[in-house]
């Protein structure tokens, strides 16, 4: 089983509007074959605590625009980790030094990773599916 076209629709609405918001090593990750509660989990990093919480801001706006709500959020109050259930997407948005640590990439590196469809251009894509790491 492979994430639907309704779950791609979404975590690519989340890419554009956590790319406004200059997130970073932003990747979708198609974990349906692993997990029975969500299709997909979408990663994205910033520098700082506040540019954690513009990208989760950026995230909800357009999500909502859809009619879509979270169903459960999680780390809001320390900006250092912010999850949004969103049941068919898990939004993982971290602090680089917590996403270096936490390394997500990592435990589903046999996961297959979904075009974005971001252009090459944007900082905001990734280039490979290869897990953050400290320099």
């Amino acid at each position: 089983m492979s994430a639907t076209e309704k779950s791609i629709e979404m975590v690519r609405a989340a890419a554009r509007a956590a790319s406004e918001k200059l997130a970073k090593d932003v990747i979708a990750i198609d974990v349906s074959d692993r997990l029975a509660i969500t299709d997909i989990f979408f990663i994205a990093s910033a520098s700082t605590e506040r540019q954690v919480n513009a990208i989760v801001d950026g995230i909800e706006d357009e999500l909502h625009k859809f009619g879509m709500r979270p169903v459960r959020r999680e780390g809001r109050s320390a900006g250092r980790w912010v999850l949004l259930d969103y049941a068919d997407i898990v939004v993982h948005v971290q602090h680089e030094e917590d996403r270096i640590f936490y390394a997500l990439e990592r435990l589903y590196a046999d996961c297959p990773i979904i075009d974005l469809q971001m252009a090459e251009s944007d900082p905001s894509a990734r280039r490979t599916a290869e897990p953050v790491q400290a320099d």
